[in-house]
């Protein structure tokens, strides 16, 4: 087993082997630093790696990516911002080794086609739900890339409930609306005092208006970029993860409707969307599958 695994998030990193399975083994985590930031990501490399001789690495970094290059420009990482050598990098700690990379969104897409709930599945599209919205899209059994790495996107496609500018400096994105930061800021506009995303979705549970209406509005808008997503793909599946997809019934509830409604066309009426069933080790996972060939 010498396929090592690398997840370049915007505030942490993890690192592990993972086995055959899919199973990632005693995986380690550290925050990212302020500064230093690839001094910190080449110690937790080396320390489980553990002199193991390592003949591949899988990356999966939040985006931007250019798989090109090898570079990262995670938007939450102020060092790498405008785009790190990380590939280079990773490979002057592995010298010979096969380095593989690929977004997070796209990496987790993958896991879930391999060993989750798109198991069995050649067409799908992966949609993470966090501080943002990432995703993936797997058909034929490949993960799709496009040119540069940054297929899947779906964060940035345009909902008609969006009209805020957005981090990558366009307007009105999904991720605007959706994700668990743009929910939490729409609610506390409008009077709601909680803290985070999962706050957010115990008071909808709970059925506390704002709460619930946040939920109701982001769900609904979700729905309809993940039917839009569909057409344009021609999936059968949708794996929805990450954290903020663990809001329950007030979100899931609306996003099934609104997809089921916009989903018309004879080729996407059979959509499924389902749960990813990885959690947060399916980032690892992924990156590990990139390099399924070459250990």
């Amino acid at each position: 087993m010498t396929a090592l695994a690398l997840d370049v998030g915007g505030t942490k990193f993890a690192a592990a082997f993972v086995a055959d399975d899919g199973t990632p083994v005693e995986p380690k985590t550290v925050p990212v630093p302020g500064t230093g930031v690839w001094d910190t990501c080449a110690a937790l490399l080396r320390e489980v790696a553990d002199a193991e001789p390592i003949t591949a690495v899988g990356i999966a970094a939040a985006g931007p990516v250019d798989t090109r290059s090898g570079t990262v420009s995670s938007i939450n990482i102020p060092e790498w911002s405008s785009g790190f050598p990380l590939v280079e990098a990773v490979r002057s700690l592995f010298p010979g080794a096969h380095v593989a990379l690929a977004m997070d969104g796209a990496a987790a897409t993958l896991a879930e086609q391999r060993f989750g709930a798109g198991r069995g599945t050649n067409d799908l599209l992966g949609v993470v739900l966090g501080t943002g919205i990432g995703g993936g899209i797997v058909l034929g059994g490949r993960l799709v890339s496009g040119r540069t790495g940054n297929a899947g996107h779906i964060g940035h496609i345009v909902s008609a409930y969006g009209s805020e500018k957005c981090t990558c400096g366009g307007a009105g994105c999904i991720e605007t609306v959706a994700s668990g930061t743009a929910a939490v800021k729409w609610a506390r506009a409008r009077g709601w005092e909680g803290e985070d995303g999962a706050a957010l979705a115990a008071a909808a549970q709970d059925g506390i208006g704002i709460a619930a209406a946040a939920l109701e509005r982001a769900g609904t808008a979700l729905g309809q970029v993940i039917a839009s997503a569909a057409a344009l793909t021609d999936v059968s599946l949708i794996v929805v993860g990450g954290g903020f997809a663990e809001s329950g019934t007030p979100l899931w509830r609306p996003m099934l409707a609104s997809a089921a409604r916009q989903a018309r066309l004879e080729f996407i009426r059979d959509l499924q969307i389902v749960p990813a069933s990885l959690g947060v080790l399916g980032t690892l996972v992924g990156a590990a599958a990139l390099t399924h060939g070459h250990e």
